[in-house]
């Protein structure tokens, strides 16, 4: 089973960006190319009956996944980046953290009105980022299609805030 394979390469980080926190750390898993590989074909099985036009990952590890879905399914792949890293016109929205406030930003004309995104994070926590990743997609006239995630922290119960989006949600491992 593709969980306990994943499982077996993430490692934990403890009190990780702060006290208290267990940091679910991916980059062992992207030593293991036949994994990575298994990964992103596990994926795309979850997605056959989903219909969207583009995959939009979140900076930074959405990316990585992201990208490679998309390359997969030959779709095309949209950055969502921190405030100030894009080069063209953008589009933002800012959202709350425990410790503050952080703002992401998309290209305005990173797809046209009306357009189905897949929206890939490596991993679900509170979703704050992927709500707000969310609202940047409304914003330029598309829609949210689902959701993927290499890991998602159930225990937190944040899917819930992604169902007003949309209530495909993927992911590959969950942690309660």
């Amino acid at each position: 089973m593709i969980e306990d394979q994943l499982k077996a390469v993430i490692r934990d980080i403890p009190d990780f960006p702060k006290p208290g926190i267990v940091f679910k750390d991916i980059t062992p898993l992207l030593q293991h190319s036949e994994l990575v590989e298994l990964a992103v074909q596990e994926f795309a099985r979850r997605l056959e009956n989903i219909e969207f036009d583009v995959i939009a990952g979140i900076e930074s590890r959405g990316f990585l996944f992201g990208f490679l879905l998309a390359q997969y399914m030959k779709k095309p792949f949209i950055p969502i980046r921190k405030q100030g890293k894009l080069p063209y016109h953008t589009v933002s929205e800012s959202y709350k953290l425990e410790y503050g406030q952080a703002t992401i930003e998309m290209h305005e004309d990173a797809f046209p009105k009306g357009t189905k995104v897949l929206l890939h994070d490596d991993l679900l926590a509170t979703g704050g980022t992927v709500v707000a990743a969310s609202k940047l997609i409304e914003k330029v006239g598309g829609s949210v299609a689902g959701y993927t995630f290499v890991i998602s922290l159930d225990f937190l119960q944040s899917a819930g805030r992604l169902t007003r989006f949309n209530e495909n949600i993927i992911s590959l491992v969950g942690y309660q």
